[in-house]
């Protein structure tokens, strides 16, 4: 990886970690532990690896990612503000009544989420789930 890479994906990580706290002060609560933690695994795959589209968060040839530490959500929310999937402004709203960014990863309320996750372990058999159909449908 060339040193411009690596610069990026740091200042990046850092910009997560920032979200990861922000959100979690506003909401006077979370699981700020567990979101730094994954902070530079979530930002390498974000920014490195993954192929998604804020424009587009449900286009079918998109890569998948699975939360399975749900509790880490503020991290995965601090990636995908800074992708573009929505507004950093959301940040401050983490847990609030009617944000679209609660306590765990949901599908059904966060763009780019792609799993609803909270129970440790439910990952990987989501994420086999995901495969399988991806492979059904080809």
């Amino acid at each position: 990886m060339d040193k411009s890479t690596l610069n990026f994906l740091k200042t990046n990580a850092c910009k997560v970690r920032i979200a990861v706290i922000e959100g979690t002060f506003n909401a006077g609560c979370g699981h700020p532990g567990g979101s730094l933690s994954a902070a530079d695994m979530i930002t390498y795959l974000y920014f490195n690896e993954m192929k998604v589209f804020p424009n587009n968060p449900n286009a079918d040839d998109r890569d998948r990612f699975v939360l399975s530490k749900g509790h880490a959500a503020p991290a995965l929310y601090g990636a995908l503000a800074l992708k573009g999937f929505f507004s950093n402004d959301e940040i401050k709203t983490l847990r609030k009544v009617g944000s679209i960014l609660q306590g765990h990863p949901s599908m059904k309320y966060t763009p780019g989420v792609d799993i609803s996750t909270g129970s440790l372990g439910q990952g990987v058999s989501c994420a086999v789930g995901l495969a399988l159909a991806g492979k059904l449908d080809k």
